[in-house]
């Protein structure tokens, strides 16, 4: 197929336009900055080069922005994957959602007839959060987490009204907990690099159930699910990882990093006493790794290397 992707610095992004590429398909990705010098961090950095091997990118371009129209109605393409989102101040109470939705839907009427006006049956693939509300399975009534959640809901629910009234395929890939190489500073990243300064990890939140994923099986995941959408409809995919407590999670990974860290990989699992957000939540659909040659001690392997031996400042 041919493919327009946004979101392509981001950690999940890099890693499906990876897997896209990787799976025979022409790959084209915008990035909203300018080149990838403009991003402010490294790891964002890094992930566009890498990005740029398996895919043309174009650069200055926001979903629904002139520019974009412009490109989506310039070629003809099998499946727009829009992965995109407005993060700014993703974390705080007082997110903007109402600008988020409006910048990740920009223009999305005249998107979706750009991109069927050439020709063919193009479908779209949107990615969601298990943090959103009525997502996957788990406690409290499934709310969304965040204002940031509900802002990706929102979307969903934009993109589906769209998209049925265009006559276009509609796919949901809802994404848990990755992580792996290339990710942003949050959980893992954090055991890792106590660990390797010889410190006790202390984990402050062992009773939440998450579900926890390798990032490698997840765009395995995401490659093999584009490449089955339907020619019309809605369908859903809400990949699972290793469903477990926090705590349990934080012990799965000292026990792999210890075989290839050179490192006790010591963790505190405090008791937990604040529950500010749902015990539970998960993704209920299992993914078969085998199946799709992916290899577990592989990706520990792969994990443990990208911490141990730094990638390069991207030139």
């Amino acid at each position: 197929m041919k493919i327009l992707c946004t979101g392509a610095s981001s950690f999940t992004g890099y890693w499906f336009v990876h897997e896209l590429a990787r799976a025979g398909h022409e790959v084209v990705a915008t990035f909203r900055k300018g080149n990838a010098d403009e991003y402010a961090d490294e790891p964002r950095r890094q992930r566009v080069a890498l990005a740029l091997r398996d895919c043309r990118g174009v650069f200055g371009c926001s979903f629904g922005d002139p520019a974009f129209v412009e490109l989506v109605g310039s070629e003809r393409w099998d499946l727009l994957c829009h992965h995109a989102a407005d993060v700014t101040n993703y974390r705080r109470a007082d997110f903007d959602l109402v600008s988020a939705l409006g910048n990740n839907t920009r223009n999305v009427a005249i998107v979706l007839a750009a991109l069927k006006a050439n020709g063919g049956r193009p479908g779209v693939l949107i990615t969601g959060s298990v943090f959103e509300n009525d997502e996957g399975a788990g406690s409290e009534g499934l709310p969304a987490f965040s204002p940031y959640g509900l802002s990706k809901s929102l979307t969903w629910q934009v993109f589906r009204y769209h998209a049925l009234h265009a006559g276009l395929a509609l796919g949901k890939f809802v994404i848990p907990n990755p992580f792996g190489p290339f990710e942003d500073p949050r959980f893992t990243a954090y055991l890792i690099k106590t660990w390797l300064t010889g410190n006790t990890a202390v984990v402050n939140t062992p009773s939440y159930v998450r579900d926890n994923i390798h990032v490698s099986l997840l765009a395995k995941a995401y490659a093999s699910f584009a490449a089955v959408l339907p020619s019309n409809g809605l369908v859903r995919l809400n990949p699972s990882g290793y469903v477990e407590s926090q705590g349990a999670f934080a012990l799965r990974v000292a026990a792999e990093m210890r075989l290839r860290l050179g490192s006790t990989c010591a963790v505190t699992l405090n008791t937990q006493v604040e529950f500010t957000e749902p015990r539970m939540r998960i993704n209920t659909d299992f993914v078969d790794g085998a199946r799709q040659g992916w290899n577990e001690a592989g990706a520990w392997d792969e994990f443990a290397n990208y911490y141990k031996v730094p990638p390069q400042p991207a030139t």
